[in-house]
């Protein structure tokens, strides 16, 4: 195991995922069985404090997506747990996992791609209050209500997807997910098609829903900027596993993991002088196959730090053993250190 994730107990239901795998099978084979497995989730371990927010950050490929998939049961993972309350979401099957699905939802990255263009808003939106038995009466009250929620106006609600913009169409994702009333939604890369300006009322709008409605999140996304606005707690994920998870403000202001220094480095600072003057790290080499990633520490083979130990021990995700360490920052290295890159 990845060791245990840090979780504070709050009043609202919280998220705990304990040593989760996921595998896919490629190359081939009689009904797509493939000999090579690809390690897209390896034992990773997190937690997220009901009405927080996680937010996840990685190169493409590391395996995010299928975190957050496995979280909202849209795929099976093959190993470890997920648990939401009392309830362990990889155990259920049948009816308590139609149930299960009230409770977590997943916002899709493509909004357009996850609108059926054939359905109207109102259609899209009406759909799973028909699954799971809700407002039976007053389905169309609680079509307007979602569209207010979201901002948009409740008498376009026998438009269809293409007559809405970019950034509307999100809303409409994220008004889905709130038509069943969740306690987790998984977002992923939720703002990352989105132009900047849009992109800021759409974070707004899920802060102001968190707050509301006290909303568990897990945020997945590449840019870091766009992390640090909402998240409470962050996560670094390469190659399938955590490297370094802590609290918002500790991971950005005091990085551990050569990995995550080097995403930080990669921020643009608005100073045109700063940003001359501040060091880079450029990494070297491609990112290894899932399919056969490295011994040890799966980073090592880019890691300017890597020694022996490197490629034969893997390292635990655990708080380091540091000068004044901060509580509940976990690093998964063998040399942990600061090292100031903004």
């Amino acid at each position: 195991m990845s060791g245990t994730p840090v979780v504070e107990r709050t009043g609202s239901t919280g998220l705990i995922v304990d040593g989760l795998v996921k595998e896919y099978r490629v190359g081939g084979g009689l009904f797509g069985r493939g000999r090579d497995v690809v390690q897209a989730v390896s034992d990773v371990s997190l937690a997220i404090p009901g009405g927080q927010t996680f937010g996840l950050v990685g190169e493409s490929g590391c395996g995010k997506s299928s975190l957050g998939r496995s979280v909202a049961r849209l795929q099976p993972s093959d190993g470890g747990s997920i648990r939401l309350g009392d309830d362990d979401v990889t155990a259920v099957s049948g009816e308590r996992l139609r149930r299960l699905r009230r409770r977590v939802q997943f916002v899709f990255q493509d909004p357009y791609a996850s609108l059926n263009p054939r359905k109207s808003v109102r259609a899209t939106l009406t759909e799973p209050l028909v699954i799971h038995g809700l407002h039976r009466g007053s389905r169309d009250r609680r079509v307007e209500e979602l569209l207010d929620q979201v901002g948009l106006n409740p008498a376009h609600a026998d438009r269809f997807p293409h007559e809405f913009s970019g950034g509307q169409r999100q809303r409409l994702g994220i008004a889905r997910a709130l038509a069943v009333e969740p306690e987790v939604i998984a977002l992923d890369e939720p703002v990352s098609a989105l132009d900047v300006s849009v992109q800021a009322g759409v974070l707004n709008l899920l802060d102001d829903l968190q707050r509301d409605l006290g909303l568990t999140y897990l945020f997945i996304a590449h840019d870091l900027s766009v992390v640090r606005h909402l998240s409470d707690r962050v996560g670094v994920m390469y190659l399938g596993k955590l490297v370094e998870e802590a609290p918002v403000d500790e991971l950005y202001e005091r990085p551990l993991h050569p990995y995550t220094q080097a995403l930080l480095s990669a921020i643009p600072v608005p100073d045109p002088r700063a940003e001359r003057a501040r060091e880079r790290i450029v990494l070297t080499g491609d990112v290894p196959s899932p399919v056969s990633p490295p011994s040890g520490c799966r980073f090592r083979t880019r890691c300017w730090k890597a020694t022996e130990i490197c490629a034969e021990v893997v390292p635990e995700l655990a708080e380091p053993d540091l000068l004044d360490p901060a509580p509940t920052h976990r690093v998964a290295c063998h040399h942990p250190a600061e090292r100031d890159v903004l």
